[in-house]
């Protein structure tokens, strides 16, 4: 039997045929990509789609999907520290949701998640498809020294988050396997896996106050944009403090779970994850305040290519591992 390609095999293999163009200004495979138009400018776009299957939970409505989305690639665009300006849609529509209520539904959500990040969308196309899916493709400009990659952190770094970590792995262990909760903490959990948010405020004032060396966005889960950061920078990580949400938290204790899965290996909680020289560290921190958000410390970056949280007296190795299509032994 032929062996079936996980999703970043996949990726490698396609990226390994293409032949690179000689303007490109970030490197294949990083959040967005990126190529020079001239006078020190470069043209960022960026792709990636919804399909239901795969990324809509049951509750979320058609509304909520096609918002998701488009936070699906701000969110990569926060990461670079890029303001996004345009978008084009591409719709597979199957034959039984080609209804008037369910169009409308998609059409106001893509439209309300636009422009909440100040996004307008200027065409795309429409066809039938066998599932609901949504293509979306963001465009903006940047200065080309100011875009921020994965591949810049150095040892003796601060490695930082924009958020807490583990509502939406929570939320979605209660709307696809009926874990049962208390009402006092469902629907943050709940609301973080239908309404998720990009940190682009925040992305674009660490950008502009130029205080970070390497960024990525957490969608496939906080372990794995570490090993993304580590690949793409030549470093490791020494996480200090677990970032997990007091709700994830009492989630845990409550159905005996393992916090530190929860944390480091849910995936679609679109926060930032940045590394900072300690010597602008304030500096960073003020930036973020200023926009409305907060930056959280959560280790530093070291030499060897490792990644591992300390916890009491012991280290525990993180793996590299975190959402991926194609995968089912997750």
């Amino acid at each position: 039997m032929t062996r079936k390609l996980a999703e970043r095999e996949i990726i490698e293999l396609i990226l390994s045929k293409i032949e690179e163009s000689p303007r490109m200004a970030m490197p294949l495979g990083d959040d967005v990509s990126a190529i020079e138009i001239g006078y020190g400018l470069v043209a960022v776009l960026k792709t990636d789609m919804l399909v239901a299957s795969t990324d809509v939970p049951p509750g979320m409505s058609f509304w909520q999907a096609a918002r998701k989305a488009v936070v699906m690639n701000v969110s990569d665009f926060a990461a670079k520290g890029v303001k996004p300006e345009a978008m084009l849609v591409s719709l597979g529509i199957p034959e039984k949701l080609a209804e008037k209520r369910v169009i409308e539904q998609i059409a106001e959500g893509l439209n309300v998640g636009a422009r909440e990040y100040g996004v307008y969308i200027l065409g795309g196309d429409t066809n039938e498809a066998c599932d609901l899916v949504i293509a979306c493709m963001l465009y903006g400009t940047a200065e080309k020294n100011k875009i921020v990659s994965r591949g810049g952190a150095k040892p003796g770094e601060i490695v930082a988050v924009t958020g807490l970590f583990g509502r939406t792995a929570a939320g979605l262990k209660i709307l696809l396997e009926d874990f049962e909760v208390s009402r006092q903490i469902k629907e943050k959990l709940v609301n973080s896996v239908l309404m998720p948010k990009a940190r682009l405020n925040d992305g674009l004032a660490l950008a502009k106050a130029g205080v970070i060396s390497a960024s990525i966005d957490s969608s496939d889960g906080l372990a794995w944009s570490l090993y993304e950061i580590s690949k793409a920078s030549g470093v490791g990580f020494e996480i200090e403090a677990m970032p997990l949400a007091p709700e994830a938290r009492e989630f845990a204790k409550m159905h005996g779970l393992d916090p530190i899965e929860l944390c480091f290996y849910g995936g679609e909680e679109y926060e930032l994850v940045v590394t900072v020289k300690p010597k602008l560290w304030r500096k960073a921190q003020k930036a973020v305040e200023k926009a409305g958000g907060k930056l959280i410390k959560i280790g530093r970056t070291v030499e060897k290519k490792e990644i591992y949280l300390k916890v009491k007296d012991r280290n525990v190795l993180l793996e590299p591992r975190g959402w991926e299509h194609f995968r089912r032994e997750k």
